[in-house]
């Protein structure tokens, strides 16, 4: 059965255009105390979540629709209708003040997982989190419609690294040139690899000069363990600011200890790391380069390998190694499955290693074109 969605104040006005009855549709995060003349509209098959609506509205549409409303007593919203921005989700950050970062929604909103514990106990704080995430989904998919699926490509590594790294750079770098191509570049959301590939993004049109003039801005907080880390970035961004290209970001409050980064231009937080690991992996159809990193790296390695395995989505896309002494002997993990590769235990996997930016994005215009 189809149902149209209607997650916008301009979808429900287009909606009401020209109709006297409404059925078929689900409601997402909408007001419908407005428009006044709301009763003289009927409704009959429709789902409406976390709608805004008075209680003769409410005791009418309950006849023949499906309410549910947004579960009170939660510092975010279970039907956030779509993604989160830096706006959003940084609310309440004050430039020159690091510490009004405790007052945003993001900080907000870890601290009461914290204390509802990250396996709560608690049946209403584990559907609220379900509904949250479904629709952080929702609108993820809705958002990755609009792109080529081959142009979605993906930075994964460490939240470690450095701002004044070499392989910072190397990953802005790369990111700028592909979004300039029209790629868009998708990472964890967090800090270090993740925050360079939507830096390089939040780059894209500008002048290459200007990559050093960031970096060495940046590198005056390198870590985000760093007070200023928040802030170097939102004076950039106040700076040079960005209209033109988007990068999405997919961080998790499982590891809400860091900070997302705001040069992401949209925001898909979620708080099961499992549907976000699985998501993020899924979405990146166009190749996902691997940067030095640790565990959730070598996670991310394996999940990926497998996909591509059983080519559970038609076909197998790049797996790109950058720093080949790093993925060769410090974790050597191209080479394990390079062997399994020859031996048959894995197929179809497109895997590359190499130090440079070029071939990095060589391989991925060769798939995509």
């Amino acid at each position: 059965m189809s149902y149209t969605e209607i997650d916008s104040k301009e979808k429900f006005e287009q909606l009401l255009e020209g109709k006297n009855h409404i059925s078929k549709c689900v409601f997402q995060n909408i007001n419908l105390s407005l428009p006044e003349n709301i009763y003289d509209y009927t409704f009959s098959d429709n789902v409406f979540l976390g709608c805004i609506m008075h209680e003769p509205l409410i005791e009418r549409l309950s006849i023949n629709n499906i309410i549910i409303p947004t579960l009170p007593g939660l510092p975010y919203n279970c039907f956030p209708g779509q993604l989160y921005d830096r706006h959003s989700l940084l609310n309440n950050y004050t430039l020159g003040q690091p510490e009004s970062y405790s007052l945003s929604l993001d900080n907000q909103v870890y601290n009461h997982f914290l204390s509802t514990g990250k396996i709560a106990d608690s049946i209403y704080e584990t559907l609220a989190r379900r509904l949250h995430d479904h629709s952080i989904t929702d609108s993820l998919e809705e958002f990755i419609s609009k792109w080529d699926e081959k142009k979605v490509v993906a930075i994964m590594g460490g939240h470690n690294l450095s701002r004044n790294a070499e392989s910072y750079e190397k990953i802005v770098r790369i990111s700028k040139q592909l979004t300039e191509e029209g790629y868009l570049m998708v990472s964890g959301g967090g800090p270090g690899a993740m925050e360079a590939t939507h830096a390089g993004a939040w780059l894209a049109g500008r002048d290459e000069s200007l990559v050093k003039v960031f970096i060495e801005k940046l590198s005056e907080a390198p870590s985000y363990k760093d007070e200023l880390w928040l802030d170097k970035a939102f004076e950039l961004i106040e700076q040079y600011p960005q209209n033109d290209y988007e990068s999405l970001g997919i961080p998790t409050w499982l590891y809400g200890h860091e900070p997302p980064t705001p040069f992401a231009s949209k925001i898909a937080k979620y708080f099961a790391n499992s549907v976000r690991e699985d998501g993020l992996l899924t979405i990146a159809k166009g190749g996902i380069v691997f940067a030095p990193g640790s565990a959730g790296t070598i996670q991310e390695i394996f999940q990926e390998a497998t996909q591509n395995h059983y080519l559970s989505f038609g076909y197998a896309s790049p797996m790109i190694f950058l720093n080949e002494d790093y993925w060769t002997n410090d974790r050597p993990v191209y080479p394990l499955l390079a062997s399994m590769m020859k031996e048959g235990k894995y197929q179809h996997l497109l895997l590359s290693i190499t130090d440079d930016g070029e071939e990095v994005m060589d391989t991925i215009r060769n798939f995509s074109s």
